[in-house]
């Protein structure tokens, strides 16, 4: 059986930075998730809670690069207040790593264009709500691991992915 960690965020947990959710991101995958779920494929993780950030809290982007970036050392996470919380999203990925490994999930579902979770795109690094090309943190991280990661705008990709056996 397929497990998939999910951005708790994506299942109506209100752990986004400003301290709401984004379930209304998952509308095309909110039954299936909810049938994941009662089946336990699914792992709930919000990265940048599990590295000791705290809900509300400031918002973050990458400035520098991308989230492989930011694991090489040439890239940093800082919030709007110009506070680096590079270690707390470093750490956030690690433990993210950890519940994938321990539960042997091969797959992500994470928030779109999050220093922690963007796959793909994240933002610039200006707080101007401009997009780049890159990967956030976690995404980063599970992928050198070889857990592929998905946002909800690819929706049907994922869903190929878990109902191929």
């Amino acid at each position: 059986m397929k497990r998939l960690l999910v951005s708790a965020c994506l299942l109506g947990q209100p752990v986004r930075y400003d301290g709401e959710s984004n379930e209304n991101k998952v509308n095309q995958l909110a039954e299936q998730l909810r049938q994941w779920q009662q089946q336990g494929r699914i792992i709930a993780v919000c990265p940048e809670v599990a590295g000791g950030l705290t809900t509300p809290r400031p918002a973050a982007e990458i400035q520098g690069g991308d989230g492989h970036d930011v694991l090489d050392g040439k890239a940093k996470v800082i919030t709007n207040q110009g506070d680096d919380v590079t270690t707390e999203f470093i750490k956030g990925a690690q433990q993210t790593l950890a519940l994938a490994q321990k539960y042997h999930a091969m797959a992500a579902l994470l928030a779109a264009r999050s220093p922690s979770c963007g796959v793909g795109q994240i933002y610039d690094g200006e707080f101007q709500r401009q997009l780049t090309q890159g990967d956030g943190v976690t995404v980063a991280l599970l992928q050198r691991h070889g857990i592929q990661c998905f946002s909800p705008d690819d929706h049907s990709c994922l869903l190929h992915w878990m109902n191929d056996l």
